[in-house]
């Protein structure tokens, strides 16, 4: 069976994330963060369907760091420890 097609069509790179061009369009400061490989601790908030996942998914698989999904309605302090 194949992913959902929200899944398969979602963006990979930071060149397909469309939105936040001041945050990761060519020259801004979390994309030369990220092409540094010098990620601080970040924190991304926003209603659902805007991209906090995927885009911390695109920083995790561009620096090849492991990438852990964790849903706070379904996971306590004990899954995150």
């Amino acid at each position: 069976m194949s992913a959902p097609l929200a899944e398969r069509l979602r963006p990979r790179s930071l060149d397909e994330f469309i939105g936040q061009t001041h945050l990761v369009g060519k020259g801004a400061v979390l994309r030369k963060m990220i092409d540094s490989g010098r990620i601080p601790s970040i924190i991304f908030w926003g209603p659902p369907g805007v991209g906090k996942t995927t885009l911390a998914n695109i920083i995790a698989n561009t620096l090849h760091a492991p990438f852990y999904k964790l849903s706070a309605i379904n996971s306590g302090v004990k899954d995150v420890r």
